[in-house]
């Protein structure tokens, strides 16, 4: 997904469909009943800086690879923290293989490789799979050491 493109997210409160660009100021609401939507969206080494590095709320990087079984047991269980965590993380996917200046820049050894960032800085940074529960308690306790 780009950044002139947006994606449709149903919100958990009231079930309506919302579409959500990839980058945008603030974070998405519900257009029905104004509940915090979850941002989940895909970046690459051309639009990352727009997409993750200027969004507002803390971003989820998931640095990923078609190939990777563990980054496909990840993904749900990262989507359902972005759930979770409606209005306070937004998740951006990243292809490594189609990224190869980011996975470069991050320094990606093995995938799934997690980041945690701050208007685009490193705060945290994990490395494998883990469920919904786990990654959640992490994103958690890494933004309350940033309060």
């Amino acid at each position: 997904m780009g950044t002139s493109q947006a994606g449709t997210v149903t919100c958990d409160r009231c079930g309506r469909g919302n579409r959500v660009p990839a980058a945008a100021a603030g974070t998405p609401r519900c257009g029905n009943c104004q509940a915090p939507l979850a941002w989940i969206t895909e970046a690459g080494d051309a639009d990352f800086a727009e997409i993750a590095e200027q969004a507002r709320p803390y971003v989820l990087v998931d640095l990923w690879a078609t190939w990777c079984g563990p980054c496909r047991m990840v993904s749900p269980a990262l989507e359902e923290v972005a759930r979770q965590l409606a209005g306070r993380v937004k998740l951006v996917k990243v292809d490594i293989d189609r990224s190869p200046r980011l996975a470069q820049r991050f320094q990606v050894q093995a995938v799934p490789t997690l980041l945690l960032l701050d208007k685009g800085e490193v705060i945290s940074r994990k490395t494998g799979a883990a469920p919904a529960s786990a990654l959640k308690q992490w994103v958690e306790e890494s933004l309350s050491v940033r309060r």
